[in-house]
């Protein structure tokens, strides 16, 4: 069975929109490093609409103008694009992009079961992310966490929702303060009280 790896930046106070407006001065090599060790090796992006269209608005034409991130913007051209959406009449031109059909957690199931020969990645795609850890259909969740509070827009998890447990797998802290956490589904941990916590603290000489 094939693997899902969602890879999103996120600010210290979780918000996951606009990153365009937030992340870049934090972008260094170690980052980059990163990203291209998530997108870089797959051969099937997952993307939602709206990431669908940033993606499609700015890569083909920096493929075409053949500058430094040309290589990257060509792989991810050539890589099978898989895009959620209700739109019916949403024109997919870019190079090798499919809109998902029937219901997402089953066409996702059958894509999960489906051939390949690496993980499905995924980049941004906020909703679509939500909702394949809802319904345990996500097996990596790569988190860029930027030392800033934005303190404006939309955060990766909604409130009022069942809580979703997650095992960190691994993490790494760049120069720029970054923390690059990789989590995964885990069981739930159980209930615990204060007088379950109480047993781990060092108690005070009298």
């Amino acid at each position: 069975m094939r693997k899902i790896t969602a890879e999103l930046f996120i600010s210290l106070d979780g918000v996951v929109e606009a990153p365009d407006q937030w992340h870049f001065p934090y972008f260094n090599h170690e980052m980059g490093a990163a990203v291209d060790a998530s997108l870089g090796t797959v051969d099937t992006l997952l993307l939602g609409r709206k990431t669908y269209d940033s993606f499609a608005g700015a890569w083909p034409e920096r493929e075409a103008a053949g500058g430094e991130d040309a290589p990257f913007a060509k792989f991810l051209g050539d890589a099978r694009k898989i895009v959620v959406t209700r739109n019916q009449q949403l024109e997919l031109t870019w190079r090798n992009s499919e809109r998902l059909r029937g219901d997402l957690v089953e066409a996702v199931t059958t894509l999960k079961n489906g051939p390949g020969d690496t993980d499905i990645a995924m980049s941004g795609s906020v909703s679509v992310v939500r909702q394949l850890l809802g319904a345990g259909l996500l097996d990596r969740l790569h988190l860029m966490v930027h030392p800033i509070a934005v303190r404006t827009g939309m955060r990766l998890f909604d409130e009022g929702e069942p809580s979703i447990p997650l095992e960190l797998v691994s993490s790494e802290t760049f120069r720029t303060g970054v923390l690059n956490l990789v989590y995964a589904p885990a069981a739930s941990p159980g209930r615990g009280t204060y007088e379950d916590a109480k047993a781990h603290v060092s108690q005070p000489e009298r």
